[in-house]
């Protein structure tokens, strides 16, 4: 059978490579595959020989960083080399050096971006129920879906695989999207679903070797990395809720001394929730969902998000009081049951309608 992916571009981002890097570039050749472009993301000194021979040997295109960058980046840096040297090809193909994707997944994911005429973006998708899969990686994988589908409302059932295709027409976009490090690919399908921007699964082997040993993710500095946008808006939420009260409270008490408790209590609460529904709005707009909408248009939209939550919350919590009873403890019970479901649909309507760029 004779194979023609000599118009695809192969990226291969490597930190420290080995042999294995030499053996991946080989058996992708087998298939067609004939323009590679390596990234040296900052290896050691006594690894840069794998990159020589891969040049030497196969005619691989080297790009170097002078010092460790991250994965995000030095996808970044092959897509914008890309863009400036390869006005012939397609499309690019990225995958990892560590021979964790089979040749035939690779060219299974070229051929449905054919297939495709070049819309959409392919995700080789792993299946990670499979029996060779390291217990972290099944729970990390698994977990992380689930978060950014109930969160975002990204259905990807693989959202950190390195495989995946891009056909030209989306990459100068890949090369805007934020994050340096193992959050990009992340970000990247996340930008994908707001200018809607198609993602096609395409199933691969789910192959990993020695556990996932030789992997540069880093557990816990990376998961922050990935799960940003939704740490960030927690923590908003929680200055926000913070600046609230202690503001009514130190209030409180002189508008009480002049003019009595019930107006204080109205107006310290006035001021507290403009306060700190203004410092919401600007760390949402611009720390968290870093949105370039006109700001006109997201206050409206953010102001009658919280009037619609506010009368939600108190309407939900009523009803629901009515039907089980209004003691003081199941009413305060409801009220974090009801306010907790909400803020999950805030972020969404959030993300979705309130910071989004028309």
């Amino acid at each position: 059978m004779t194979y023609h992916n000599q118009d695809v571009t192969v990226i291969i981002p490597s930190l420290d490579p080995d042999d294995r890097l030499l053996r991946v570039v080989e058996n992708i050749r087998k298939r067609g595959f004939s323009d590679i472009v390596l990234v040296n993301d900052g290896s050691a000194t006594k690894n840069l020989h794998y990159f020589e021979e891969a040049a030497d040997r196969f005619g691989c295109a080297v790009l170097h960083h002078p010092k460790n960058l991250g994965k995000g980046r030095a996808l970044k840096t092959a897509f914008q080399w890309y863009l400036e040297n390869r006005r012939s090809s397609i499309g690019c193909v990225t995958i990892d050096g560590d021979d964790q994707h089979h040749p035939e997944d690779i060219e299974a994911c070229v051929q449905r971006m054919r297939e495709d005429g070049g819309k959409s973006i392919v995700l080789g998708c792993r299946d990670f129920s499979a029996e060779n899969v390291p217990p972290k990686s099944r729970f990390g994988n698994k977990c992380t879906s689930f978060v950014f589908r109930t969160f975002c409302g990204l259905k990807v059932s693989d959202t950190q695989t390195g495989l995946r295709v891009f056909p030209n027409a989306v990459i100068p976009t890949m090369c805007q999207v934020d994050g340096e490090r193992f959050e990009y690919e992340t970000n990247m399908l996340l930008v994908c679903k707001n200018k809607k921007i198609p993602l096609l699964e395409q199933k691969i082997r789910t192959i990993y070797i020695d556990d996932n040993s030789t992997t540069h993710f880093r557990p816990i500095r990376d998961s922050l990395r990935v799960y940003g946008i939704i740490i960030r808006f927690f923590c908003s939420s929680i200055l926000s809720f913070l600046i609230d009260n202690a503001l009514f409270n130190l209030l409180f008490t002189p508008f009480k001394h002049f003019i009595g408790a019930d107006p204080a209590v109205w107006l310290a609460t006035l001021i507290a929730r403009v306060v700190s529904s203004l410092f919401n709005y600007t760390m949402n707009r611009k720390a968290v969902f870093k949105s370039d909408a006109p700001i006109r248009a997201t206050v409206f939209r953010y102001y009658i998000l919280c009037a619609v939550q506010m009368a939600v919350s108190a309407g939900l919590v009523w009803l629901l009081s009515t039907l089980l009873g209004n003691g003081g403890f199941l009413v305060g019970l409801l009220k974090i049951l009801v306010d907790t479901l909400l803020y999950f649909v805030s972020f969404r309507i959030q993300q979705d309608w309130v910071f989004r760029k028309d």
